[in-house]
């Protein structure tokens, strides 16, 4: 019953660390009564299958802060217009059954090696977790730790040197030290050692929230220019109407709505993800000759010097001997679908960019190759498209030919990737503009989840963000992450601001996930020494 509870306990406690409605201080020992759970039951439980009982107490933990910071999921909606129950349950229980066999991996690790040895290999391990999570196709970086300050930036203004993941290894390195300072003093005893490694502990904590404070007091890069931008928020309800609407009534809306509030020098109109066109797509090859763009193109020749910025769905015809894997066939030829951006001039269109980072099960059939054999077209169906998109290999930045912005169209789900968000301003982006349809869970903590994860790539690149949501929340973001001005969810709407243009690099920007890196190499090397130990043991060298 112990364990149990102790594994309870660090469920609750990483839930309520969470964004945007949790106290992230607790993420500092979140993690410390699992460990003790494991430890204990390792060493002086005389129970019987102790790896099954240790990974049955891990997985009820990331359960529980599985099921409680994305819950919300369960409002997406399936077809026929009810919630969808495999959108919340695939994520949660399969999420939750990774973390747990990281945490497995770690408990059979120090098992063979000792506490020291396990808890470096547990560091190790849990940050290369994380960097594959941002990775594979099944890509699922929502839980990573370093995200549990998104909404306290002043106290990691230090995300401009190691970035998201640097916040990882600060609170790994926070929960693990805490276990051992408990376990020395369950050994020994001693004052002396306790005041010490509490000290030690102590400074782990502040010395990063020190340093942050001092940064975002001597912020100093320096504006390159200034632009206005009205940010559009149509409020199109994703199963009922922007599916169903006219494709010229959607266009004629969105328009009316920037005529309504276009108040003097707008450099930029921002419509949100998908605003374009409804339901279908632009065929990219006559995409110039569309009515609902051209109508665009006019609008923007009635504003001097200012350019549309759009989410919108396009697609590509093949030959079928010419086609993407994940291309439909149509007779002799085969399409393939993007979620993607373009830039409206008054002298034309600007290159089309494809969303990088696809939602699987949902923009993207993980591993098609090798699952779609098995599991047919299991893709879930959220109102939209059903396809495997097309995507980037590259990042594009859109320039305005009227001032010096150059702003990078990060399309929704792309805005949590932090070192994919440095590939735009390396291709010289001095503004993130976000682009998203973050209101099909309705009024939950997934829009406002994925508004404060943007705040830790403003932090990380020292870049302003716009943002234009389909229902809210649209926003504009500073470079230092402070949410300046924002819409409410559901209200049809703008935002007008004035964002500034910085063009300096961090280190993280230039350095990108340095720290996963490092320790991928650590637990190749820890897995390496193991295995070399383990054969000279048995050939007796």
């Amino acid at each position: 019953m112990q364990y149990l509870i102790l594994s309870l306990i660090s469920g609750v406690l990483l839930s309520l660390s969470w964004p945007t409605y949790g106290i992230p201080f607790f993420i500092f020992f979140a993690l410390v009564p699992l460990l003790l759970a494991e430890h204990q039951l390792r060493l002086f439980s005389s129970t019987q299958y102790k790896g099954w009982k240790i990974f049955g107490l891990s997985y009820l933990t990331f359960l529980i802060w599985n099921a409680v910071t994305t819950g919300w999921l369960y409002h997406a909606q399936s077809p026929d217009g009810t919630p969808s129950l495999m959108a919340v349950l695939f994520p949660v229980l399969v999420n939750s059954l990774l973390y747990a066999s990281v945490f497995s991996f770690y408990s059979f690790f120090k098992k063979m090696k000792g506490t020291y040895w396990g808890l470096a290999f547990l560091i190790s391990i849990w940050m290369a977790f994380e960097k594959f999570h941002l990775e594979w196709e099944f890509t699922w970086p929502w839980l990573n730790l370093g995200n549990a300050f998104a909404e306290y930036p002043k106290l990691i203004q230090w995300y401009d040197t190691l970035g998201a993941t640097g916040g990882s290894l600060w609170i790994l390195i926070a929960n693990v030290f805490l276990f051992y300072t408990i376990r020395i003093w369950q050994a020994e005893r001693s004052r002396k050692e306790l005041i010490k490694n509490a000290s030690i502990y102590i400074g782990i904590m502040v010395i990063p929230m020190l340093i942050s404070w001092y940064k975002y007091y001597h912020f100093d890069f320096q504006s390159k220019g200034e632009v206005s931008v009205l940010m559009l928020q149509p409020e199109l309800d994703p199963y009922t109407e922007k599916y169903t609407k006219d494709s010229l009534q959607i266009t004629e809306e969105l328009l009316a709505l920037a005529a309504e509030n276009a108040k003097g020098q707008i450099d930029v109109f921002l419509a949100p993800e998908t605003a374009l066109p409804g339901y279908g797509s632009y065929s990219e090859k006559g995409i110039g000759n569309s009515v609902t763009l051209k109508s665009i193109q006019e609008f923007v020749r009635q504003h001097p010097k200012s350019v549309f910025i759009a989410g919108l769905s396009t697609h590509r015809v093949f030959p079928i001997d010419e086609a993407p894997a994940n291309a439909y066939q149509y007779d002799q030829y085969a399409a393939e679908s993007y979620n993607s951006a373009i830039q409206i001039t008054q002298s034309g269109l600007s290159e089309i960019y494809h969303k990088g980072k696809l939602v699987p099960g949902v923009e993207i059939f993980p591993y098609m190759h090798l699952l779609k054999p098995i599991l047919g077209d299991a893709m879930l169906n959220f109102g939209g498209t059903i396809a495997s998109l097309g995507r980037d290999k590259e990042r594009m930045v859109f320039a305005n030919p009227y001032n010096k912005m150059k702003a990078a169209p990060i399309i929704c789900y792309e805005s949590i990737y932090g070192e994919f968000t440095t590939e735009y301003v390396k291709k010289g982006a001095n503004l993130l503009a976000i682009v998203t349809n973050d209101s099909w869970w309705g009024v939950s903590e997934g829009h406002r989840q994925l508004l404060s994860y943007a705040r830790l790539r403003a932090i990380e690149t020292r870049r302003e963000i716009v943002r234009s949501a389909n229902s809210g929340m649209s926003a504009k973001i500073n470079a230092l992450g402070e949410v300046e001005e924002h819409t409410l969810y559901g209200d049809r709407t703008t935002l007008f601001s004035k964002a500034q243009l910085y063009e300096e690099h961090t280190f993280y920007t230039k350095t990108g996930d340095w720290i996963s890196r490092v320790a991928i190499f650590v637990l190749g090397f820890i897995i390496f020494y193991t295995w070399i130990q383990w054969v000279r043991k048995k050939i007796k060298w």
